[in-house]
């Protein structure tokens, strides 16, 4: 792997990497024959053989790679490692010194230098999550620079690729000691439940943190609150020790009524008194219309994609659809979170969706306030796909 392979790129795109861009684009480069395994070192060259930069081969949606230095003298060697993730944590202390809040984001691929890998902290665990083959060729690297920075429990991984782009599911502990699951984790003070050994998931995403302090403390007081595509709960939980009169939880996978189970008893919530509903969350909108129920706060955070037996999901066209069916059960001066964390448009873009489903409506609102993502989730500035969530809290105005 020492032996670097050149691959030239369009002219089109030459501005690109002189602008810093990361991401091996597969339409940037003419000769991708040129590539065998994954993990090869490669540089990228234009068309009189001049140096753009340099980085490694590993396949990651429209991605051939990352470029991981744009010097050429720069050796990605152990050192170039050590020296990436020493700043991510540098510039993560504040995170390790916040008492209330003990899970963030440590390393954010290509926004710390390293696309294809993040690392997330867990209460002393850590998670590696390696998005193609190319970049877990290195792994052995990062786990050893893990070590020498030492006081750590245990490392967990999570493999994001294969041929079919699904997670593969092998033993997912790779040292120090196992974790007695779920880990309890603090978020501003709240805890959840997250398991580390458990599939793709671990009950709870990161990069929403400030939004569920937001409802907490500012949207959920005395509110009826309907969290749809909910998971695991957590935003209901967030309403919920906000002071919510109910919430009422709606996802379609089974597993989600015993996780958000765990989720309000971690917290001292009695679960009982909350509405908890595996359903389609299509479904449910055409039940709560039928029998004329109403919310005042109503979380939408749909996956980008989904099919279930009736509906195929797509943020990217059916956005407006939801919150028309959204708007039919929201109260008087009502309020709707909308999330999304499709990567392929911008805050402008999605605005313009959640206008679009106001103006068919024929029905009037204000944005209260608008989230990204928080800042242990480090942006690349050269690369707008990597700041992929949008989170705008609008208020129905009647």
């Amino acid at each position: 792997m020492t032996e670097s392979i050149d691959l030239k790129v369009k002219p089109d795109f030459i501005g690109h990497y002189k602008n810093h861009y990361p991401l091996i684009n597969k339409d940037a480069v003419m000769n991708p024959g040129a590539l065998a395994e994954e993990g090869a070192l490669v540089h990228l060259v234009d068309g009189q053989g001049n140096f753009l930069g340099k980085g490694y081969h590993g396949k990651q949606n429209k991605g051939l790679g990352w470029v991981l230095s744009f010097n050429e003298k720069e050796k990605i060697d152990a050192v170039f490692f050590k020296n990436k993730i020493l700043t991510a944590i540098n510039k993560r202390q504040s995170y390790y010194k916040d008492e209330h809040t003990t899970a963030f984001r440590l390393f954010n691929g290509e926004g710390d230098g390293i696309g294809g890998l993040t690392i997330d902290y867990f209460d002393g665990y850590y998670l590696l999550s390696w998005y193609s083959e190319g970049i877990y060729s290195f792994r052995d690297k990062v786990i050893r620079v893990l070590d020498e920075l030492g006081d750590y429990k245990g490392i967990y991984e999570k493999k994001r690729f294969d041929t079919k782009g699904q997670y593969i599911d092998d033993d997912d502990f790779v040292k120090g000691e196992r974790g007695e699951f779920p880990i309890l984790i603090k978020e501003n003070g709240m805890n959840y439940a997250v398991y580390l050994n458990d599939g793709a998931m671990v009950g709870i995403f990161l990069d929403q943190r400030e939004v569920r302090k937001a409802i907490r403390d500012q949207y959920a007081k005395d509110k009826h609150v309907l969290n749809t595509f909910s998971y695991t709960g957590a935003f209901s939980v967030a309403a919920s020790l906000g002071g919510a009169v109910k919430t009422t939880s709606v996802d379609l996978a089974k597993r989600s009524k015993s996780k958000t189970i765990e989720q309000f008893s971690v917290n001292g919530i009695d679960f009982e008194q909350q509405d908890i509903i595996v359903m389609d969350v299509f479904d449910y909108f055409k039940y709560a219309k039928r029998k004329e129920l109403k919310f005042d706060l109503v979380v939408l955070d749909p996956p980008s994609f989904a099919r279930s037996k009736k509906h195929t999901f797509s943020t990217a066209k059916n956005y407006p659809d939801l919150i028309k069916d959204t708007l039919a059960i929201l109260e008087k001066n009502g309020i709707i979170v909308a999330s999304t964390n499709n990567a392929s448009f911008g805050m402008k873009k999605f605005k313009g969706f959640l206008d679009k489903g106001f103006k068919d409506m024929k029905v009037k609102y204000k944005i209260l306030e608008e989230y990204s993502l928080p800042s242990d989730f480090q942006v690349d500035r050269n690369f707008n796909q990597g700041n992929y969530l949008k989170v705008v809290i609008l208020q129905k105005i009647n």
